[in-house]
């Protein structure tokens, strides 16, 4: 009975530490729990938990990238420049995600054929095209968008902002590909043992390409949405939200030596970092501090995560 319960306990530590997140924030500051506040946080976390979602699928294959935040800016840059240009929204989304896609191909190249650490690769080509960015968009935000784009980022449908609609659809397609398909489950094994999975027949290259491949297309939805709520894109998007995913997927309890995790676990550890950030704006935290507190329980979340591996 209390083997089962430490399981239990070690299985729903990321939901239960949400949970007491909620319950305690809640309790300082009742504004927390308004409709109106749960809209909003569930807004501003959709960027992360779209890259985050991208983030998991390359983690679990025991990789990292680091690009994603330059591939956002890029891809928003493209998607505005495209919307000034000729005003047609779905061309530009869709520039946006091949232009995603083809930057994570670049990296999956690099990595799988070209056996480069995915740390020094996608930290050249986060260097890269954060470089490519400014170039393209010579140093100044793309603005002027018009309405019918800016519907992506701010309108509602029902109750929920579109933006949480997309974040729920990817968070559902990558439920499905992770825990339905060959695929998935080609790609714990390849975490878990590359060279078991090699051994076994596994297209190991071709894995590792195409998840670099989904993280690219991630990022660039995220531009997309992120361009959109703003109004413009500007070479400075993305600066720093490829440390926010990482964190979110560590948090959700995805094995950084890759083969364990999950995608829903990734939402929720999306789910925790924003409501500490909501929470600590609501409580008029200093934002020095705030970064020390979010800082603090990543290393937390990492430390429990090792001790209940052991």
């Amino acid at each position: 009975m209390q083997e089962s319960v430490k399981k239990n306990l070690c299985k729903y530590k990321s939901l239960i530490g949400f949970l007491a997140l909620c319950i305690i924030i809640s309790i300082i500051t009742p504004r927390f729990l308004t409709l109106a506040n749960i809209t909003n946080v569930l807004t501003q976390i959709s960027v992360n938990a779209v890259i985050a979602v991208g983030m998991t699928f390359v983690i679990l294959t025991g990789g990292i990238d680091l690009s994603v935040g330059s591939i956002l800016a890029i891809s928003g840059a493209c998607a505005a420049s495209i919307i000034k240009t000729s005003g047609n929204v779905f061309l530009a989304i869709l520039a946006a995600v091949v232009v995603g896609a083809v930057v994570g191909l670049l990296n999956g190249i690099l990595v799988s054929k070209g056996k480069v650490q995915a740390f020094i690769v996608t930290l050249a080509s986060m260097t890269i095209f954060r470089g490519v960015t400014y170039v393209f968009t010579n140093g100044t935000p793309i603005s002027g968008l018009g309405g019918t784009f800016g519907t992506i980022g701010n309108k509602k449908l029902g109750l929920l902002p579109v933006p949480v609609l997309i974040t729920l659809i990817i968070v559902l397609i990558a439920y499905y590909v992770l825990s339905q398909t060959r695929f998935g489950r080609y790609l714990y094994a390849l975490g878990g043992n590359e060279d078991s999975a090699r051994l076994s027949g596994i297209n190991t290259d071709r894995i590792k390409t195409i998840v670099y491949a989904v993280s690219g297309i991630a990022a660039a939805v995220s531009g997309v949405i992120v361009t959109s709520r703003i109004g413009s894109a500007s070479p400075n998007a993305g600066s720093g939200f490829e440390l926010d995913a990482i964190a979110a997927v560590v948090i959700g309890g995805t094995s950084l030596s890759g083969g364990e995790g999950s995608v829903i676990g990734t939402i929720i550890g999306a789910l925790i970092i924003g409501v500490l950030n909501n929470g600590l704006n609501l409580m008029n935290v200093s934002p020095f501090y705030q970064s020390i507190v979010k800082g603090a329980v990543i290393l937390i979340a990492v430390l429990i995560d090792k001790k209940s591996r052991k």
